[in-house]
C-alpha cells in the first residue's frame, strides 16, 4: 500500500466529513480498504489534524499493558482503543495482546536489534583460581541459596513461578543481596523487575469497589449477577464497565444460581377453553392491562408445597399470590379475589394462564366476567404462550430454592413469602432502568 503524508490523510477524512461521499467511495478513489479510511476518521475525531504527525515513539511494556488494560477494563474495540491512543495501526495492538497472552509481560519488553554488546559484564572480572574470583563464587551461591530457598517456600510445590513472583523474591532479598547479581539468579531483565515493582506500589483503583460488589452479593444472598451488580452500583453513584464488575466478581469467587424446570399442571380438557387472546405479546403500557398466572409446585421433606400468583406485565409485579398445600380450587379463588381488589374504575385486564384444569372451571371464569376481566389461554402443551410466569417461577427457584437449606416446610413458606416481598420491593431489573417492580409502578404513576 502507498504511503500516505498526514495532509492527504486529513483530506480523506474530510471528505468523508462533508457528508458527500461516501467512505467506500473515497477508500477505492485514494486506493486503500475502507477499513483503513475508517481507522483515519477515529484518529481524527480523537486528535485532530495533530493525529497524522509523523511519531518516532517507543513503546515500554508498562506502556502497552496499560492499553490493554484499558481494551479489556472498558470493553473497547482494537480500533477503537488504536485511535483513543493514537496508534497509527491497530494490528499493533493485535500483536501486543498475542504477545501478552503467550509470554505474559515479558515478552512486552522491547529487545534490542544486532548482536549484543562486549561490555563489562561479558568480560571475565577475576582471574581464574584467585583470591577475589573465590570471593565472587562464594558471593553468587549464597545469593543462590538465599534465593532458592525464598522460591522454594513460595512455589509449594509448582513447577515454576512468573515474573512478578520472581520480582517478588528480588525485592525481598535486596537489602542483603547485590540487586544485578539477584537479577542474574533469578533469570529476569532490570525492566521486568522495576515494572512489577513499580506495580506493588500502585494501590488498587478498585479496592473500594470490591467491598461492595461482595456487599450486594451477599445482601441478595447470590441472586444477582454482574449485569444486576453493575445497575445496583450505578444506583449508588458508582460509575463501572459491566465487564469489569465481571472481571471482579470472577476474581472474589462470587457466582449467581442457575434456574431450573416448573411444575405442570394440566390435566386434560375438563371445562370451557378460552382463545390465546395475550398472542405472547407480552408488553404492557400500564398497570393492570395484561396479567398473567400459572400454579407451581415444591416439595420438601416429604412434603408438597403449591404456590398460586398473578404477574403484571407491565412491570413484573407479583399483585396477588395463594400458597396452599393443596391444588385445590380455592388456591386459584383467594388469589384471583386478592386481585381483583387491586381493580380500580376502568381497569379491565385481560388475564392469562395455561390450560390448567383450575382456570377451566366455571366459577372461575364467572368470576372474571362479573369484574370486567377478560380470560385468555395458551394453546395445549405450548409453554412458551405464558412465558413470562414461566420465567418468575424458575427464577424463584434457583434464588430461593436451590440456593438455602430449610428446616421444614413451614420455614421455606416463610421464606417464600419474604422471597415475594424481596422480588417486589427490592430486586432490580435491568428491563425496569435498575429500578425493582413496585419502585417502577410508583415512578411511571407519578410521571403520567
Amino acid at each position: 500500500m502507498a504511503k500516505f503524508t498526514a495532509r492527504q490523510k486529513t483530506q480523506a477524512v474530510q471528505r468523508y466529513l462533508g457528508g458527500i461521499e461516501g467512505q467506500k467511495t473515497i477508500a477505492k478513489s485514494i486506493g486503500v480498504h475502507p477499513s483503513v479510511l475508517l481507522n483515519w476518521i477515529h484518529q481524527y475525531n480523537h486528535h485532530g489534524v495533530r493525529a497524522f504527525e509523523k511519531r518516532y515513539t517507543t513503546y515500554t511494556a508498562e506502556d502497552k499493558l496499560k492499553v490493554l488494560e484499558y481494551m479489556n477494563e472498558q470493553g473497547t474495540s482494537i480500533r477503537e482503543t488504536a485511535a483513543l491512543f493514537n496508534i497509527s495501526s491497530p494490528s499493533t495492538i493485535s500483536q501486543w495482546r498475542s504477545q501478552y497472552e503467550a509470554g505474559g509481560v515479558d515478552a512486552l519488553i522491547t529487545k534490542k536489534k544486532g548482536r549484543p554488546s562486549m561490555g563489562k559484564e561479558n568480560k571475565k572480572p577475576f582471574e581464574e583460581g584467585s583470591l577475589e574470583a573465590l570471593k565472587a563464587e562464594n558471593e553468587r551461591l549464597r545469593v543462590e541459596n538465599a534465593y532458592f530457598k525464598k522460591v522454594e517456600s513460595l512455589s509449594s510445590g509448582k513447577r515454576g513461578i512468573s515474573s512478578q513472583e520472581k520480582a517478588k523474591v528480588v525485592h525481598e532479598l535486596r537489602a542483603e543481596c547485590n540487586l544485578k547479581l539477584l537479577l542474574s539468579v533469578a533469570n529476569i531483565a532490570r525492566s521486568t523487575y522495576y515494572y512489577w515493582i513499580n506495580a506493588f506500589r500502585r494501590q488498587d483503583k478498585y479496592a473500594e469497589i470490591k467491598p461492595v460488589i461482595e456487599e450486594i452479593f451477599h445482601s441478595h444472598r447470590g441472586r444477582y449477577g454482574y449485569r444486576r451488580i453493575t445497575l445496583e452500583l450505578r444506583n449508588r453513584g458508582i460509575k463501572v464497565n459491566h465487564k469489569t464488575v465481571l472481571r471482579l466478581m470472577n476474581k472474589l469467587g462470587l457466582k449467581c444460581m442457575v434456574r431450573m424446570k416448573k411444575y405442570r399442571s394440566y390435566k386434560g380438557k375438563v371445562g370451557k377453553v378460552a382463545p390465546n387472546l395475550l398472542q405472547r405479546d407480552f408488553k404492557a403500557t400500564k398497570p393492570h392491562e395484561k396479567w398473567v398466572t400459572d400454579v407451581t409446585e415444591f416439595h420438601l421433606y416429604g412434603e408438597k408445597l403449591y404456590l398460586s400468583p398473578i404477574l403484571d406485565l407491565f412491570n413484573g409485579e407479583i399483585i396477588a399470590y395463594q400458597i396452599e398445600s393443596r391444588p385445590t380450587y380455592s388456591l386459584v379463588h383467594k388469589m384471583l379475589d386478592q386481585a381483583i381488589k387491586h381493580l380500580e374504575s376502568g381497569d379491565t385486564p385481560i388475564l392469562h394462564s395455561d390450560q390448567g384444569w383450575h382456570y377451566q372451571m366455571k366459577s372461575y371464569s364467572q368470576s372474571l366476567k362479573t369484574h370486567g376481566i377478560t380470560q385468555s389461554m395458551s394453546r395445549k402443551g405450548n409453554c412458551l404462550d405464558n412465558a413470562v410466569i414461566e420465567d418468575f417461577f424458575g427464577l424463584l427457584k434457583s434464588e430461593l430454592l436451590y440456593l438455602q437449606e430449610f428446616d421444614s416446610m413451614e420455614h421455606f413458606k416463610q421464606e417464600l413469602e419474604e422471597y415475594i416481598h424481596y422480588y417486589n420491593h427490592q430486586r432490580i431489573k435491568t428491563k425496569l432502568k435498575g429500578m425493582s417492580p413496585v419502585d417502577y409502578r410508583v415512578h411511571a404513576l407519578k410521571v403520567a
